[in-house]
């Protein structure tokens, strides 16, 4: 079967891949569009493991403002070089950590940073483990523009994409009056 340059164009829009990578794909997937999209996703995914464990002390601070200055969030992304830092597609995957904080409160990054001794708590609070990692722990949040996704899924995605190591180290959170007892006044 014969692949066409808009064929392979058309799949680097929507993947980021390489020009090769996208044509071996179609052929793959016998000039289906979706499909070698899935195949060069599945890719990625198996990139994005053979990369987790290099070290990534590059990256950016990104801030997300929300409800009028109301809400406001800081994240901490972390990647292999200034170069990748700098990318368009790394500098959307950093806001948009940021807009999942500021809209999901999360406790903690991950799963291995809730302390033993908060899960009887969470769990009474969320019904079970599982649900309480997905409220607390910002890797298993579900994506907040696409559900279907955690943003580990996301992550990875663009680790696959990326070509490098990225690791979403550390958030804050700040919320107007979120912190204070009802009706207090600041001593005022």
């Amino acid at each position: 079967m014969s692949i066409s340059a808009a064929q392979v164009k058309e799949l680097r829009e929507l993947t980021g891949a390489g020009i090769m990578e996208c044509k071996r794909a179609l052929e793959d997937a016998a000039g289906d569009v979706k499909k070698a999209e899935g195949l060069i996703m599945q890719q990625g995914l198996a990139k994005a493991d053979k990369k987790a464990g290099r070290a990534a002390q590059q990256g950016i601070v990104e801030p997300y403002i929300h409800g009028g200055g109301r809400i406001a969030a800081l994240v901490e992304v972390n990647c292999e070089t200034d170069f990748v830092a700098r990318t368009e597609d790394f500098k959307a995957l950093a806001h948009d950590v940021a807009m999942q904080v500021a809209a999901m409160a999360p406790r903690y990054v991950s799963v291995d940073e809730v302390p033993e001794e908060a899960w009887a708590e969470l769990e009474h609070e969320f019904g079970d483990r599982k649900k309480a990692a997905q409220a607390v722990c910002l890797l298993d949040q579900p994506f907040i523009k696409d559900p279907k996704l955690s943003i580990t899924d996301l992550n990875r995605a663009a680790i696959g994409k990326l070509g490098e190591n990225v690791i979403i180290r550390r958030f804050a959170r700040f919320e107007v009056g979120a912190d204070l007892p009802a009706g207090e006044d600041d001593g005022e």
